[in-house]
């Protein structure tokens, strides 16, 4: 994997995935196909097949995104600063391809008070019937 190509990169992904993880575009809220996804498993990088998150730190945040209180390994995960369109924020980066994902917000509801709000399209779900 030639995690700096960006031929690999078009071929490997969708357009719209493509434009979320290689380009750090957003993808509409509340249209990705993981918002409402209730069952169990784990959220794998739709590059490459890092695992993420697991269902049992999903939960509805009401943003259109599926939101995580925690990621299930830190080791996969790359956290940056974000000054993009005048705000800070801290982007959620695949450590392993260096995909975008989405961002780390300090706002969440559960004990951790994280919200990783992240695009559905920048993700792979395995059930645990398929795991």
């Amino acid at each position: 994997m030639d995690v700096q190509n960006n031929n690999y990169w078009k071929k490997k992904l969708t357009p719209e995935q493509y434009k979320v993880l290689r380009e750090k575009e957003t993808e509409t809220p509340f249209s990705g196909k993981y918002v409402n996804n209730h069952e169990d498993g784990m959220y794998h990088c739709a590059a490459c097949g890092a695992v993420l998150f697991s269902s049992g730190a999903k939960f509805d945040s009401g943003t259109g995104w599926p939101s995580f209180e925690r990621a299930e390994n830190l080791e996969h995960i790359l956290l940056r600063d974000d000054n993009s369109f005048n705000m800070h924020r801290t982007e959620v980066v695949c450590k392993n391809c260096g995909s975008h994902l989405g961002h780390l917000f300090d706002d969440g509801p559960t004990q951790t008070g994280k919200r990783y709000c992240i695009n559905s399209c920048a993700l792979d779900f395995k059930g645990e019937k398929t795991i």
